[in-house]
């Protein structure tokens, strides 16, 4: 299918490695150009080489910026040329309870995982408005419904983006721009990735085993029964950037495996 994507420009925040990296592989198979994010600019030009041979004649360039820090951000706003997508992506995430988060790592999260996202979407916004024509995507969590006891700070920033996306969503109405937040389930990124394989080693089993643990006994609503990949959470995110996906707006999409319960 094509997404009819070509000649589209897309930044995605956080897209060196995990779902933003694998968001920025399909966005440039499907001929749209693509500038990533990074924390460091050796982490932007390693991205963006590897990304090269997918480029599908689309260009890919990077900007290096720490979303943990304004100044930074502010810097990339004021290099980041006009995009018809924006992909807010950046976050952190780290299990902790809930007695030892401070509130230091309280607006932490918040600064980098919702205030990224309105820094860049307030840029972009009046542009997209004033051509009649964008897309904002947040990307959200599961974790914005079913609110992880692990890691409640977490899901509270993830909340926040669904209020954030669905309040800009209405600043649209009746004009080709549309703001959605996308939900993604328990995912195989890097650090997922990572998580798993040190609690494998401390535990002596096999991360297959700590997989399957997971989802027994911490998500055991999950109808996927196993993490996803990056890839089947991109492919959603590449439909709703495009032209083909217009009449879906304010809206939060589930890419869960099934683990929310909920109808609506």
């Amino acid at each position: 299918m094509d997404l009819d994507l070509k000649n589209k420009t897309a930044f995605i925040s956080g897209s060196t490695a995990g779902i933003g990296y694998a968001i920025a592989e399909s966005l440039l198979r499907e001929g749209a150009s693509v500038i990533i994010n990074g924390r460091t600019q050796e982490s932007v030009d390693k991205a963006v080489t590897d990304l090269q041979p997918n480029s599908n004649f689309a260009t890919v360039s990077g900007i290096a910026a720490d979303f943990s820090n304004p100044e930074e951000v502010y810097q990339l706003i004021a290099n980041l040329p006009d995009v018809d997508i924006l992909v807010n992506n950046a976050g952190i995430f780290e299990p902790k309870a809930f007695g030892d988060i401070p509130d230091e790592d309280w607006f932490r999260f918040f600064d980098v995982n919702v205030m990224s996202g309105v820094r860049l979407s307030r840029h972009v916004l009046p542009k997209m408005l004033a051509k009649n024509w964008g897309r904002i995507i947040f990307i959200s969590s599961e974790s914005a419904v079913f609110i992880p006891n692990e890691m409640i700070h977490y899901g509270m920033t993830k909340t926040a983006q669904l209020s954030v996306a669905r309040g800009l969503a209405e600043l649209t109405k009746g004009t080709g721009v549309t703001v959605n937040s996308i939900l993604p389930g328990p995912t195989k990124s890097r650090g997922v990735g990572d998580f798993i394989e040190d609690l494998a080693r401390s535990g002596n089993t096999s991360a297959a085993q700590v997989e399957t643990d997971f989802f027994k006994n911490l998500r055991p609503t999950s109808l996927l029964q196993r993490f996803a990949t990056v890839e089947e959470v991109a492919n959603t995110v590449t439909y709703y950037a495009s032209p083909l996906a217009s009449a879906t707006n304010g809206a939060s999409i589930r890419v869960e495996g099934g683990l929310i319960r909920s109808i609506l």
